[in-house]
């Protein structure tokens, strides 16, 4: 059995992408490893955030992964702010990071191009609070997108760091990204991902938009003008995108999608990716309607902060004592 370690950020409803590109594949993860999921706070704070709405993504994300499937049972879901070894171990990391490793992050460099005075020193310093939220966990492998890939080599660099200069007490995680899924594309430009965040709201799919809007924003997804449906990554990036949308949700294969669809144009298809889309988010809603105004969510968060904090806790006594930290005490 493998530690897994994952996180997302707050910062809005998390899009068909995130479900079918990570969180689906948590669900299943569950069954054989043991897996920690953190809805990260504190790196959300790095940008501006109007208070009461970042409590309200905290607790809709968090209703999300469960209405997704992930058990508290078998897995540990916490708010990272509720469990204080995350910020500790992260200046404890910054003081074995250098700057200009820092600044080589990619989205450091792309928030800074305006220049550096608007930018907080969170941004700049936020890899290494990446890198303790997984290393406080023991953690074997992290799945993430191809976008964090960079930071994860960070976190590796950063605990070989620290065991050859102090003690070899983190295990170095692998990276793991899933081949399947891993980038579901914006329905307006198919050749970048879907991200909640894009400003053109019809690029992606929010996992909790009603059957309207899905079916509408399939309608207008950007696909070509040659009417055939076919896999084609490089010549057909939109038709593509639908294709392992509709077929990750219905469980059919893409060769069956294109010899089912042969004869049909593209509305008749676009239609039937709105369909798989809608069956497979619907018991995710109802659930998440369940979920979001209970005492059930805040007693599973309670829960999930103690034992994340039972596990971090050890670790953060760890950290300090190879780094000379805080007093020996006399045994009595």
């Amino acid at each position: 059995m493998k530690t897994i370690f994952s996180g997302i950020q707050p910062s809005g409803t998390l899009t068909l992408g995130n479900y079918l590109g990570a969180m689906k594949n948590f669900v299943e993860m569950q069954e054989e490893h043991k897996c920690y999921f953190c809805i990260v706070d504190e790196h959300a704070i790095t940008v501006p955030q109007e208070r009461l709405k970042l409590r309200e993504n905290i607790k809709s994300l968090a209703a999300l992964y469960l209405a997704s499937g992930i058990n508290p049972e078998q897995s540990t879901l916490f708010i990272q702010s509720e469990v204080p070894a995350h910020t500790q171990l992260g200046w404890m990391l910054q003081c074995v990071s250098y700057i200009g490793e820092l600044e080589r992050m990619t989205q450091f460099k792309d928030k800074s191009q305006g220049g550096k005075e608007g930018v907080t020193s969170g941004l700049l310093t936020y890899p290494p609070l990446m890198a303790a939220d997984i290393l406080l966990y023991k953690t074997d492998v992290v799945p993430v997108g191809e976008d964090q890939k960079q930071h994860l080599e960070l976190t590796r660099n950063l605990a070989q760091r620290f065991n050859n200069k102090y003690n070899d007490i983190f295990t170095v995680p692998e990276v793991s990204i899933p081949k399947v899924g891993a980038r579901i594309m914006s329905l307006q430009e198919p050749t970048k991902k879907m991200s909640k965040s894009d400003e053109n709201q019809k690029a992606y799919i929010s996992m909790l938009d009603d059957e309207k809007k899905i079916l509408k924003k399939v309608k207008s997804a950007v696909t070509d003008s040659d009417g055939i449906v076919k896999y084609d990554k490089e010549n057909k990036p939109g038709v593509s995108n639908l294709l392992t949308i509709h077929s990750i949700c219905s469980g059919e294969s893409i060769e069956d999608l294109e010899q089912k669809y042969a004869d049909k144009g593209y509305g008749e298809f676009k239609e039937g990716v709105a369909n798989a889309v809608i069956e497979t988010l619907k018991p995710i809603q109802e659930r998440y309607e369940e979920l979001i105004h209970s005492e059930e969510l805040d007693d599973i968060l309670d829960r999930g902060a103690d034992q994340a904090s039972f596990e971090a806790n050890k670790m953060i006594r760890k950290a300090k004592k190879a780094m000379g930290l805080g007093r020996v005490k006399k045994k009595k």
